[in-house]
């Protein structure tokens, strides 16, 4: 009986106990009415580059115009970096930069965006709305990239609104074989793609015009399409600029470029022509309609008048040469330079996104693809530790062509009121075709695009 009551005692006290131990648990779980859980947990509030879905808008960039192939690198980025879904939509130049700016306005602007320094920089750059990129660049960036290229990322208030990817020169091509026919090849050192000397292009226009008789080239100017070259031939026959150094000015009303806009007027086989374009010029240079171009690049070497009928041949298959231009010291040639920029759209995560995609395409391991999507250049060397010097090492066109990158001059393009200088270039040049006066019509058109 004694050990039976001792049981009964201590199943007593085992339920009492356990019953006490129940009704003090809310106590210990209930929260605070008031609690923050960014607060709680401070890991949450941290932006991350994870679990988020951003937009990349492209203009057409070699391949970067291409769903096709785009659709391949973005599959290695999200496989690289499976919290991240990128949405991608193409432009075109058409009406790329009407899209971009309604998007704007309606609050709802792409996360990434690919173009270049002019737009990204000069444009929405200094007007506020991109992210400023300095801190994906470090001095081991700097020192791998070009320093023209990264320059023109840069926007007057030291901040970088591109991280640049691939670069190209804009150059002038020839058609050889009736530069051969006409004895004109003299005149030109084939090693190099450069003039022997300014008289030599002009007694190389005189050589073809003669055989031929007919225009030999034509300084386009029925608007901006193209008038990277129209620019670069004025500015390298005497040694004249498009800005200052500062970018603060446009200088092309200078005693050079007026002396080259008159050599120009006289020269016979080649005619200011304000009915077509640069796109149209390559048309009639392709067609052997004229045997020389001066909107000319890689792109166009590679796939002349993107006709598919052969690299550097035109349509009557005759060989064309690309060429520097005219120049009695080191050529300045325009430059492309093409890259990304993230617009501020007030995501902390989605930005962190936004940069990973940007280290991933243009300093890792995948860069050289992302750079032979776009058929023209690297910026830089090295991308974390992987040599871009010989991408094109399989590609003979592409290797040739790498002799004109030293000659990349200034990329003035980002100079305040680019878009109205443009316009103020070609009409300028339309005013001097039509005989007017031209020292005053280029000092009126350089005002113009100074603002006086």
């Amino acid at each position: 009986m004694k050990k039976l009551i001792a049981m009964l005692l201590a199943l007593v006290m085992v339920l009492g106990l356990a019953a006490c131990s129940v009704e003090k648990a809310p106590e210990k779980t209930e929260a605070p009415a008031e609690s923050n859980p960014a607060e709680s947990s401070p890991a949450e509030s941290t932006p991350s580059a994870e679990n988020v879905e951003i937009s990349l808008w492209t203009y057409p960039i070699g391949g970067w115009g291409n769903q096709a192939t785009v659709d391949a690198l973005i599959s290695g980025f999200e496989t690289a970096n499976p919290g991240i879904k990128v949405t991608v939509e193409y432009l075109d130049y058409t009406n790329g930069d009407d899209k971009v700016n309604t998007a704007i306005e309606g609050g709802a602007a792409p996360d990434l965006i690919m173009e270049g320094p002019e737009r990204l920089v000069a444009n929405w750059g200094e007007k506020g709305l991109m992210v400023d990129l300095s801190d994906l660049l470090d001095e081991t960036d700097l020192a791998e990239l070009n320093p023209a290229a990264i320059k023109a990322c840069y926007a007057t208030n030291g901040a970088v609104y591109e991280y640049p990817l691939v670069m190209t020169a804009h150059c002038m091509a020839i058609n050889k074989t009736v530069f051969e026919a006409a004895g004109a090849m003299q005149y030109i050192n084939e090693e190099t793609r450069t003039w022997n000397s300014v008289a030599d292009f002009w007694a190389a226009v005189d050589a073809v015009y003669n055989y031929t008789g007919a225009q030999v080239g034509s300084v386009f100017c029925g608007g901006q399409g193209g008038d990277q070259g129209t620019r670069a031939l004025v500015n390298n026959l005497n040694g004249g600029t498009f800005t200052n150094a500062e970018h603060t000015e446009y200088t092309w009303n200078s005693p050079e470029n007026v002396a080259a806009l008159q050599a120009l007027v006289d020269c016979e086989g080649i005619e200011f022509d304000a009915g077509i374009v640069g796109g149209d010029e390559i048309k009639y240079f392709y067609n052997g309609q004229l045997n020389m171009a001066f909107c000319w690049n890689i792109a166009q070497q590679l796939d002349p008048n993107t006709a598919g009928t052969g690299a550097g041949l035109n349509a009557l298959g005759e060989e064309i040469m690309f060429l520097a231009f005219p120049s009695d010291s080191t050529p300045q040639l325009c430059g492309g330079i093409w890259g990304f920029g993230i617009f501020n759209n007030g995501d902390d995560a989605k930005v962190a996104a936004a940069k990973t995609f940007i280290k991933y395409m243009c300093d890792s391991a995948a860069t050289a693809e992302a750079v032979k999507a776009a058929n023209y250049f690297a910026v830089r060397n090295t991308a974390e530790g992987t040599d871009l010097s010989g991408i094109w090492a399989d590609n003979e066109i592409m290797n040739q062509y790498n002799v004109l990158m030293p000659m990349l001059g200034d990329y003035y393009q980002v100079t305040t009121g680019w878009a109205e200088a443009r316009t103020a270039w070609w009409n300028m040049l339309q005013a001097v075709g039509a005989g007017e006066d031209i020292a005053a019509s280029v000092e009126l058109w350089a005002n113009t695009a100074n603002g006086k």
